[in-house]
């Protein structure tokens, strides 16, 4: 990762995109994978909104709290449910 420097910062945000996906599915996870409700949600608070507002702000209103972590180790085996 030492050179060239946007090869780690291209691959941080790529793996940054990997928490917010394994963050965001496990909502669906726990409202149940075809809850009107989570996926209206997800639709008006995120995907309408583009880049209108912070995308942290857009995330944390969606799911009621920060990006957490524990949903991408879950997924690659790293952690135990």
């Amino acid at each position: 990762f030492s050179s060239p420097v946007g090869y780690a910062a291209g691959y941080y945000s790529y793996q940054w995109s990997e928490v917010l996906d394994a963050d965001a599915f496990s909502k669906f996870k726990e409202d149940g994978i075809f809850n009107q409700a989570t996926g209206t949600a997800f639709r008006t608070q995120i995907l309408s909104q583009g880049d209108s507002q912070d995308a942290e702000a857009l995330y944390t209103q969606f799911r009621g709290r920060k990006a957490q972590i524990e949903p991408l180790l879950k997924r690659a085996g790293l952690l135990q449910s």
